[in-house]
């Protein structure tokens, strides 16, 4: 069933070169999809509408016409002539994002940047006749007080933490405007809501990383350093939930295939962890000696955060399936075998 889904369909994949992106893609080539197409900024930039426009009319065209640098690795040329639009699939994965820090230093951008990119982009292709578009929320949508487990009938029930909400409502007009094209125009998009991702192909880059790669790649340094301390942001007390990223690239797909609704849904593991027991929990899987010093003059960010993944596994059949330490350790081991590529 899952190949004959992705039989026939050319699917574009933004941000099929990042994190997520890069599991997706593979995964898809694994599925049966053979015409993956993976626009990058250089050539397409999302923010821009024409560049948009110039990304569809190349991904409608013939195989052997569609520039190289759209092409992902193993893209295997079965359309001869100029696809259907109702053949093409878009994956909306693209974002401007980043930590705490990130969120507080660039708040206009990541507003500007992840509205445009979301709202033009689902614009035009209902307007090209796009068959399906998956787009990717974020839980930095919910509410700041939600109650935890986050269900997605809570979405609009507050405003989010102060330091996400830029980035977390624009990622949310995507869910309004999901509805209101379906209700309208009968458009098919669906709206994902991945919890904290985590793993291999992170993002290790201490100026923009989120909590765990960021914590690894301390704690690691910090061990070969010699300290004997290991600051961290904030007093540890706020909980959080992770999905593995193999698990989040699988959702996605499987909703992609599954699931033709425009009601939200979340993407989780059902795990939820305080930022005390996750510093722990590395310190003791790297092997860092010395000690936690907390630094309660830095935000800790939502209280509480974890997700209700009961809606996924009843419309979909999806649940995740990497526990969280076989994770870390993946992820830990994964950063030692790269170091010397990571900035």
């Amino acid at each position: 069933m899952t190949e004959n889904f992705w039989q026939g369909k050319r699917v574009i994949v933004t941000g099929g070169a990042g994190f997520l992106g890069s599991f997706v893609t593979e995964k898809l080539a694994a599925r049966g999809a053979q015409e993956i197409l993976v626009p990058r900024i250089q050539n397409y930039n999302l923010i821009e509408r024409e560049d948009i426009r110039r990304l569809l009319h190349d991904s409608l065209r013939p195989a052997d016409e569609i520039p190289a640098s759209l092409k992902a690795a193993f893209f295997q040329p079965v359309h001869q002539t100029t696809v259907q639009p109702e053949n093409i699939i878009i994956i909306h994965l693209a974002a401007n994002v980043g930590g705490i820090g990130a969120n507080r230093e660039h708040p206009a951008e990541f507003f500007y940047d992840n509205l445009m990119m979301g709202v033009q982009l689902m614009h035009e292709a209902w307007k090209a006749g796009v068959g399906k578009f998956t787009a990717i929320g974020t839980v930095c949508a919910y509410p700041k007080f939600t109650p935890v487990p986050f269900k997605e009938d809570d979405l609009w029930n507050g405003y989010p933490e102060e330091t996400n909400a830029p980035y977390g409502l624009a990622k949310k007009m995507m869910l309004v405007q999901s509805q209101a094209y379906r209700e309208q125009y009968g458009f098919n998009s669906i709206f994902v809501l991945p919890v904290n991702l985590y793993g291999p192909r992170d993002n290790f880059d201490l100026k923009t990383s989120h909590v765990i790669p960021a914590l690894i790649r301390k704690a690691i340094e910090a061990q070969e350093r010699g300290e004997k301390e290991l600051v961290v942001w904030g007093d540890g007390s706020p909980t959080r939930e992770f999905l593995y990223v193999e698990d989040a690239a699988e959702g996605i797909l499987t909703a992609t295939e599954r699931y033709n609704a425009s009601d939200p849904v979340n993407l989780g593991s059902g795990y939820e962890i305080s930022i005390k027991d996750l510093a722990e929990m590395i310190v003791r899987l790297t092997g860092f000696e010395g000690r936690l010093v907390w630094d309660t003059s830095k935000p800790n960010g939502q209280p509480r955060r974890g997700l209700d993944v009961t809606r996924a596994r009843e419309r979909f059949g999806w649940t995740a399936q990497v526990p969280f330490e076989e994770g870390l350790r993946r992820t830990i081991s994964w950063f030692r075998e790269n170091r010397d590529k990571i900035r």
